[in-house]
């Protein structure tokens, strides 16, 4: 149990942080994708789904995040 909320904590962690990279929603859904399917694959290799099913989760979800959001939701750059 406790291994599945540590993977899910880092994946919202890691999308939530990551995603806010670019300025239209086409590179920031494509730069979310990119960095959606690598933390997915990491996380879904960890918690025995499978590096492959990781990727496709993280990969639709952070392309779905980058793509929804403005850079000035997720602007990491504003102190």
């Amino acid at each position: 149990m406790p291994r599945k909320i540590t993977a899910r904590i880092l994946l919202a962690t890691a999308l939530i942080s990551l995603t806010a990279c670019g300025y239209s929603p086409g590179h920031r859904a494509l730069t979310g994708a990119a960095i959606g399917a690598g933390g997915g694959a990491v996380i879904g290799a960890v918690t025995g789904i499978g590096p492959g099913t990781g990727a496709l989760i993280g990969g639709a979800t952070g392309a779905a995040v980058g793509g929804l959001t403005t850079h000035n939701q997720l602007n990491l750059d504003d102190h």
